[in-house]
């Protein structure tokens, strides 16, 4: 039986991948700042990294956050994971992260990097934005009277327990280093994707594009983010919508 650290464990993608796993026959630890008796927070590190880590085989490193701070919380988990002879990290990322120029994509770059060069074994796998992303911006966004997204901006949101099962299913094997990226079944409008939500949800509101400014902005809508050619998701927003 292996051990396996799943960091962001507590999380949306980090608890399915810590159940799926388990579910495998694997030992599994869950690290986050307050999940007992690894509470860690990756950014400071410590000795109580050193001893979440003591023993583990394999890292799937799914703590994130666009708020700052990935790239030295990876380099901390990185310097652990050498002083405990890990054999295996794993990393999620994210489809465009070096096409668009968004600082939290920049950020994921730069810790693929540093996994990359960490010397330890190491597999990177991107993926598109899950569905439950989606949601949580139309929430917010359906506050106001009118429902207004980026005009022209495609998405490709995918599953994030298809995520979670291909994560299980890499940690499970050896080191492989960048595999092939996966994405949702669909490339849709955001305006599409909006209407969905509102439909499913018994909301009633106009839905508008707004142009924005910027590179960033010129990359999503150039599709920097999406990968049609590999369009291996399964579930769709409305499968996604009628469950929730």
């Amino acid at each position: 039986m292996t051990t396996t650290l799943v960091t962001g464990g507590t999380g949306t993608l980090g608890r399915l991948v810590a159940a799926r796993l388990r579910a495998d026959g694997h030992e599994v630890r869950v690290l986050s700042r307050h999940a007992q008796p690894y509470a860690v927070d990756l950014r400071t590190g410590g000795a109580g990294l050193d001893t979440a880590l003591a023993g583990v085989d394999t890292v799937v490193h799914c703590a994130s956050t666009p708020k700052g701070g990935d790239e030295r919380a990876a380099a901390n988990l990185i310097a652990a994971a050498r002083r405990a002879s890990v054999g295996h990290l794993v990393y999620i990322s994210i489809v465009g992260v070096d096409r668009v120029p968004f600082g939290y994509y920049r950020a994921k770059l730069a810790v693929e990097r540093l996994v990359e060069e960490s010397g330890l074994g190491w597999t990177v796998l991107r993926t598109t934005q899950f569905h439950d992303l989606l949601v949580t911006l139309f929430e917010g966004l359906a506050k106001a009277p009118v429902l207004a997204v980026p005009r022209g901006v495609p998405d490709q949101p995918i599953e994030v327990a298809e995520v979670a099962d291909r994560l299980a299913e890499l940690a499970g094997a050896g080191p492989a280093g960048r595999v092939a990226d996966m994405g949702g079944p669909e490339v849709r409008s955001l305006e599409s994707l909006a209407r969905a939500y509102l439909k499913a949800s018994g909301r009633r509101r106009a839905v508008v594009g707004v142009p924005l400014f910027g590179g960033a902005y010129r990359a999503f809508r150039d599709g920097g983010h999406l990968t049609p050619e590999r369009a291996v998701g399964k579930g769709t927003f409305e499968d996604f919508l009628t469950r929730r």
